[in-house]
């Protein structure tokens, strides 16, 4: 039986949202639940609701790595931080996963220096799913590594397609480089080196360039670029999708007329709204480290984190991270 750690002090509404979670997933995984954070206060939390203590643990940790903390400070000198001791258990093998809500910046920085890259593997990078007319795209990298180097985004698009290939089951994903143009001469240095990276490499299955228009299309699989491009496409998806629905209320709510047209469009309206609900799609994993280690909305509440153990115990079954190793280490030898 797996087991995932569970950060219970990072995240805007920790610990009572995450602590809920982990309850909501105790019914619903095989998995045990391994919390940590300050056992007290966790203690005090799982009191409110009944649950099969057989399936949650807690590891105590004292010490909070909070958002505004400079990320490799933060993970060098609070040792004891929930986030820290989290990802020691995953280089330990104490546990097959561990999921964060807190500063995406420590997670990375703890991920690289305490659990390590796989070997091969230049950057580790956030995957995300974002929505499109087909169902959903994955964007990599989203905020990981805001400075990038060709070589980065050739091993993004090889780590997306066995994601995609072992855990979505989607034979020979399509791979596009977001870029200002669909021309391979088009964009600036990085994206011109790594379109011939890309294009040269047999074991992805390139499209060639996908310009920002066309990502909500759903014309490839994945979305390959470097992580500031990707967290401005990932932070403008999150709007785009609040503000399509606030227009739609406001539209629906303004005449009997309008309201009685919603109500025949009840169930259009709510496919639209899910396509944009983040809550139910789980968190990012940060393929290339060597473990399994998946970061979620700062600002997730219970169902996201039940959506997020759910997601990672699937990563769990797929193999996720021995596949990207064996995948590199092809390469490697």
């Amino acid at each position: 039986m797996s087991r995932i750690a569970i950060d219970v002090m990072g995240g805007d509404h920790a610990p009572d949202e995450i602590v809920k979670g982990c309850v909501l997933a105790a019914e619903k995984l095989e998995s045990t639940l391994v919390l940590v954070g300050k056992e007290d206060v966790i203690k005090e939390k799982l009191a409110a609701y009944t649950y099969d203590a057989s399936k949650i643990e807690i590891v105590h940790a004292d010490e909070v790595i909070e958002m505004g903390d400079s990320p490799v400070a933060a993970i060098r000198q609070k040792k004891n931080s929930s986030m820290v001791v989290g990802l020691k258990l995953v280089k330990e093998k104490q546990v097959d996963g561990f999921v964060s809500a807190g500063s995406t910046g420590a997670l990375l920085t703890g991920a690289t220096l305490i659990v390590g890259r796989i070997k091969g593997v230049e950057r580790p990078a956030m995957a995300p799913f974002i929505p499109t007319e087909t169902g959903c795209a994955l964007l990599i990298d989203c905020g990981a590594n805001v400075d990038a180097k060709p070589t980065y985004l050739n091993q993004f698009a090889r780590m997306g397609t066995v994601y995609m290939e072992q855990c979505m089951q989607i034979k020979s994903p399509k791979v596009g480089l977001v870029n200002i143009g669909t021309e391979e001469e088009k964009g600036n240095q990085l994206t011109k080196e790594a379109y011939k990276l890309l294009d040269a490499d047999a074991s992805i299955n390139f499209c060639g360039n996908v310009e920002a228009r066309d990502i909500p299309l759903g014309k490839v699989d994945i979305l390959v670029c470097d992580g500031f491009t990707g967290n401005i496409i990932l932070k403008f998806m999150e709007g785009f999708g609040k503000w399509i629905l606030g227009m739609l209320k406001v539209q629906f709510l303004k005449s009997l007329k309008t309201k009685l047209a919603a109500v025949l469009m009840k169930k259009g309206i709510g496919e639209i709204k899910e396509k944009f609900n983040y809550a139910t799609k789980g968190g990012a994993p940060f393929l290339g480290v060597n473990g399994l280690i998946v970061k979620t909305h700062g600002s997730s509440k219970s169902q996201e984190i039940l959506s997020t153990l759910i997601q990672t115990e699937g990563f769990i079954k797929d193999g996720l991270v021995d596949k990207i190793k064996d995948k590199f280490e092809e390469n490697v030898n």
